[in-house]
């Protein structure tokens, strides 16, 4: 016991002081390297790459499994990892289901954003904006998103429209800029579905069948000027019809020869000119004619009408 320095001893205070400087210093140096190191993971892994390509738009294909879209990413220098990708899209739930469609990658975002835009379906791609008017064909509606939508096929929708003249709903609708034909005819013939659908039974206590009602639509559309001759003219081309009398409208030549309503739409019209085809105006009129300035003026023999014509159009 003689040997042990005592507890005051100052050379023991030096040795411990030692002690916890070094372990201190230690702990700091582990410290700093933890740090140094999770850097470096976050800056390998999980930052945008350095060539990002910003303005890129990556398509995820229906039923694309989660390995394709990383790869596509990682080739695309839209993600470091894929590794890290998949962990943080499957965190997020979208394993199983990444939403399909086109993404703008409008900035330099990390892997940790890219996966949860994907599992969340957040495209950022502002809609192109189409308006279709009343009265427009297969054709002019094509023409309409030829000019707007990069993707579409004038010629196949052509192809498969035309055997839905009539039944493609004139309205405002917005698309992506990617968006194709199908994605087009989908979209205008389900709206046409959803409009129609509350009028039917109006339609079917009009004795008339859908068919001839929509026919006669579309017709009506494009001789008709606005709202204060669609139920009028309705009125006079249900008569002729019913008289016998071909309906002998400018906006249909076969009319002028055969008796009776076309075979098919000329048009695709909107729900004014549906309503007037399902209710229209019973008068004393046979014939009708608009003069330069669109306005209308009826006639109830053809004497009148062709006093009308000298008197209006020539």
């Amino acid at each position: 016991m003689e040997n042990l320095p005592p507890l005051n001893d100052p050379a023991l205070e030096v040795n411990n002081s030692f002690k916890l400087d070094f372990f201190q210093k230690k702990i700091v140096f582990y410290a700093l390297s933890i740090t140094a190191f999770l850097v470096l993971i976050f800056f390998l892994f999980f930052n945008a790459p350095k060539n990002f390509p910003i303005g890129i738009i990556i398509n995820i294909k229906e039923g694309a499994s989660l390995r394709s879209v990383s790869k596509d990413l990682e080739i695309n220098n839209i993600i470091r990892s894929r590794v890290v990708f998949e962990t943080f899209v499957i965190i997020f739930g979208g394993e199983k289901y990444l939403a399909t469609g086109d993404y703008l990658f409008e900035d330099k975002l990390s892997i940790f954003e890219v996966a949860r835009r994907l599992s969340k379906g957040e495209r950022h791609l502002a809609p192109i904006k189409v308006t279709i008017p009343e009265g427009f064909n297969v054709s002019d509606i094509s023409k309409a998103f030829d000019l707007k939508l990069t993707n579409f096929n004038e010629n196949i929708f052509l192809l498969e429209a035309i055997k839905k003249e009539g039944y493609l709903f004139p309205d405002t609708y917005f698309f992506l800029t990617t968006d194709g034909e199908q994605d087009v005819l989908r979209s205008i013939s389900d709206n046409f579905e959803k409009k129609i659908s509350p009028i039917r039974p109006q339609i079917i206590s009009s004795g008339k069948t859908e068919k001839e009602i929509i026919i006669m639509a579309s017709i009506i559309e494009k001789e008709s000027k606005g709202d204060i001759d669609r139920e009028f003219i309705s009125g006079i081309l249900w008569k002729r019809i019913a008289k016998g009398i071909p309906l002998q409208v400018d906006a249909e030549p076969s009319t002028y020869k055969t008796k009776g309503l076309p075979e098919n739409p000329i048009s695709n019209p909107g729900l004014k000119a549906i309503e007037a085809a399902i209710y229209p105006k019973i008068s004393s009129y046979l014939y009708y004619l608009h003069d330069k300035e669109g306005n209308i003026h009826y006639a109830k023999t053809f004497t009148e009408h062709q006093m009308n014509i000298r008197k209006y159009l020539k």
